[in-house]
């Protein structure tokens, strides 16, 4: 169990949604929490409704420039949850250029430059904690889902990569992979979502992981079974049941 009174973490991402539901609980349990995203009236009306110490710090993740001086501002933390993420829907034959880009270059590039920034310092103290959102989706490519799929299995693989680096050192690294969650995000779909979460539930199997040791967490349970399962499968199987 992780001893949360006193500690400082850092959401990056946290204006709304699981973001702004996860702060909320890390408040509970007596953690100051440092909120960023690029909205700042969003983020101070969550500062001011949370129970512990909180701050705002705006931060832009597809600007270095941003990420660097959030950073500094932010200072040492014990934690970093990094959360933010764009998504909008569409397949190759409707490929969509400047949203594509801008699902990798926030999705998973901000998620780079947010480590830069954090990484070192925990890896020269030797102490930290570092959790990453991917997605489901993340397992094995999926029909409609340009830029977002790839963003989140690039995000499922840099913490594996983090993770057999540093798990035998003070630094300890974490992945979620949610399955669909209520959100503004996910309110795009004009298809049915199975076993679609709210943010509050979603928060509270981040946080419950988050207590724990282990490395990886898929949910809800259930359903990430068959995602996790389709990398059994082989290709033309996998394509005639999950392909356009």
């Amino acid at each position: 169990m992780t001893q949360w009174q006193g500690k400082r973490y850092w959401l990056v991402g946290a204006s709304d949604g699981l973001g702004a539901a996860l702060a909320e609980r890390l408040s509970r349990a007596g953690a100051e929490v440092i909120l960023s995203a690029r909205s700042e009236e969003k983020l101070q009306e969550l500062a001011d409704s949370l129970p512990a110490k909180a701050q705002v710090v705006t931060v832009d993740v597809a600007d270095q420039e941003s990420v660097s001086a959030a950073a500094k501002a932010v200072g040492d933390v014990d934690g970093v949850v990094f959360l933010a993420g764009v998504y909008w829907p569409f397949g190759a034959q409707d490929w969509n250029a400047e949203q594509a880009t801008a699902m990798a270059d926030i999705n998973f590039t901000g998620l780079i430059r947010v480590m830069g920034e954090v990484v070192p310092a925990m890896v020269e103290r030797d102490a930290g904690h570092i959790v990453i959102t991917s997605s489901l989706t993340g397992f094995r490519g999926l029909p409609g889902t340009i830029g977002y799929t790839a963003s989140k299995a690039a995000n499922m693989s840099l913490a594996e990569c983090m993770y057999a680096d540093l798990r035998k050192t003070g630094v300890r690294v974490q992945v979620v992979n949610p399955g669909f969650i209520k959100t503004q995000l996910t309110e795009k779909n004009d298809f049915k979502m199975p076993f679609i979460m709210s943010p509050e539930d979603a928060s509270r199997e981040m946080f419950e992981h988050m207590n724990t040791d282990s490395f990886k967490k898929s949910f809800p349970f259930g359903f990430s079974l068959v995602f996790r399962g389709s990398q059994l499968l082989p290709d033309w199987l996998y394509y005639r049941i999950f392909g356009a």
